[in-house]
């Protein structure tokens, strides 16, 4: 059978045929995604501290490259909220210009991770981590857009959390009225719209109303033009950044951050999709697509860029079929950009901010978060560890830590099921023992059940030391053991040496062929002897009742 691991969907989609049919349900979920992903992406480029064009451009590039290189048939790319903070602290630390770097490093880094076959790891992340981040996210997102929802007057925000809302509550006396009715009109609209129809898209929906309120009745508000100036209708010219070593070095944890958090996200809404569809994505396809869109859109003044997963849960629920659903939302996207951009600006900062706060509110998941809650001590440690870490540290912190804590954990309950058990005298209790002989005199059996890593090395080692009387034969069963690492390996190097040592012989019995093969490339079978390894219990016995024969 051919291997289309690294074969697009696109590819794999003209193969099978396109037809008109096709193309029919494709574009019409592609216009209704792309008019979607209009305000979505001026919002999330506004809070990441960047112009409303670099989020309509992320959209167009990282939108057409994802679903014509991506190995998921409906998955929407683009910016999204989970980028937000991390952007944002990179601009205000090392300007564009260090965020176009990281995000090309941030590139380089998934297509490396899915050209080496490694999109299936990163779904390896544990949950209580994802759940913890995410949710930290939506906290900061909501926190960061208190401002323009209340329209205070601020000059300038603290940088961290508690001071942000300290210096809220000190200016809640300056809020604009005007602001705080079109930021519930907004949330209003975008929650009760689809009950009307969900042909056209809530939050477009209140862009359009709230816009026309504000300048036919003249409301006093901050708009984006009010914010940014003129907002350009064209493309950007391509532009590579300067790299210079030591700005390399000092990106290199907000690239791997970048890298993680969009190679997260973008399987995570492959996965979504694949369960929407019941079809299967292909994890390092899609890598490689992320990493080639992350690559080009900083040429052409883009943010980081992933795979969306509302966006792609709206393109399947309105017929999206293949990739050129995808295609089709950027095109919509960069016509939109070309013919109505210089309308932008008349856009009300509080309608952008009550989006976002929806956003934020979908993203937090709060109902899995206190789900999270009520599992194990150490999974709710992972939890609340990630998510402190990302509203009050950073978020490049909060993973690192998580990972490492979650594994720490893991390990842990790895060391929990292994066992080191003295059988000797329960031996006829032994379901194994066929003959139900008895075990000769000078002769001492061990079992050892579960992985044989350096925790149940650590039992092994304590269980040795308890024998009182040194054995002439000691066999130990590896029947139950599905794998050995390095530390179990020189558990095993240390009971032969200290055997050797006090003239006992060692007899291995029940490892299975894999776990012989493995032993065997370790080079210890050479040591302990080939004749000293059986494949059960009663020929170890056997050869046991020889060795102390001729002692």
């Amino acid at each position: 059978m051919k291997n289309t691991d690294f074969e697009p969907k696109l590819i794999t989609v003209l193969k099978e045929g396109y037809s008109v049919e096709l193309f029919t349900k494709d574009l019409l979920a592609g216009i209704i995604v792309g008019i979607v992903a209009l305000p979505l992406s001026i919002a999330f480029a506004i809070a990441s501290g960047v112009t409303p064009v670099q989020g309509l451009i992320t959209a167009v590039i990282a939108g057409f490259l994802i679903s014509a290189f991506g190995g998921s048939r409906v998955q929407i790319g683009g910016p999204t909220g989970a980028f937000i903070v991390i952007v944002f602290g990179i601009v205000q630390k090392y300007g564009y210009e260090g965020l176009a770097l990281a995000t090309i490093m941030a590139g380089v880094l998934l297509i490396l991770l899915g050209v080496s076959r490694l999109g299936d790891m990163i779904k390896f992340i544990p949950y209580p981590v994802t759940v913890g981040f995410t949710g930290g996210i939506a906290l900061i997102i909501f926190t960061t857009q208190i401002k323009d929802f209340f329209g205070l007057s601020i000059a300038s925000l603290p940088d961290h959390f508690l001071p942000k809302w300290l210096v809220y509550i000190q200016n809640l006396y300056t809020y604009n009225s005007w602001s705080l009715i079109l930021g519930v009109i907004t949330i209003a609209i975008i929650v009760l719209w689809p009950k009307v129809t969900r042909r056209f898209p809530g939050p477009l929906i209140a862009v359009v109303l709230t816009t026309i309120l504000v300048h036919v009745f003249g409301l006093s508000v901050d708009t984006i033009g009010s914010r940014f100036g003129a907002v350009s209708n064209s493309i950007p010219h391509p532009s590579i950044p300067k790299i210079n070593w030591e700005i390399l070095v000092k990106l290199s944890s907000p690239a791997l951050t970048i890298a993680l958090l969009g190679g997260i996200e973008s399987l995570l809404s492959a996965v979504v999709a694949d369960g929407m569809t019941g079809r299967k994505h292909r994890s390092n396809m899609e890598l490689i697509a992320q990493g080639m869109a992350n690559i080009v859109c900083p040429i052409f003044s883009g943010i980081p860029a992933t795979g969306a997963i509302a966006r792609t849960a709206t393109n399947i629920k309105n017929g999206g079929k293949t990739p050129f659903a995808g295609i089709i939302h950027a095109v919509v996207v960069l016509l939109c950009l070309l013919f109505f951009g210089k309308y932008v600006v008349l856009i009300p900062m509080a309608t952008l901010a009550g989006i976002l706060i929806v956003v934020a509110y979908n993203m937090c998941e709060w109902h899995l978060f206190i789900k999270m809650l009520k599992t194990r001590k150490g999974d709710v440690l992972v939890l609340l560890v990630t998510f402190f870490l990302t509203v009050f540290v950073d978020l490049t912190v909060a993973i690192e830590v998580g990972v490492v804590l979650a594994s720490f954990l893991f390990m842990h309950r790895v060391v929990a099921v292994s066992e080191v058990d003295y059988i000797t005298e329960n031996f006829d209790e032994d379901p194994n023992s066929m003959l139900r002989q008895e075990v000769p005199p000078g002769v001492e059996i061990f079992e050892i059940s579960g992985p044989f890593f350096f925790g149940a090395a650590d039992k092994f080692r304590d269980m040795l030391r308890e024998i009182q009387r040194k054995p002439k034969v000691l066999l130990l069963g590896l029947r139950h053991v599905p794998t050995i690492d390095a530390t179990g390996l020189r558990a095993l190097e240390d009971l032969f040496e200290n055997a050797q040592r006090d003239k006992t012989k060692v007899i291995i019995y029940g490892a299975s062929p894999r776990l012989v093969e493995l032993l065997n490339k370790m080079e210890f079978i050479d040591k302990i002897g080939h004749e000293n390894i059986c494949s059960n219990l009663d020929k170890a016995i056997e050869a046991a009742r020889g060795l102390v024969g001729k002692g």
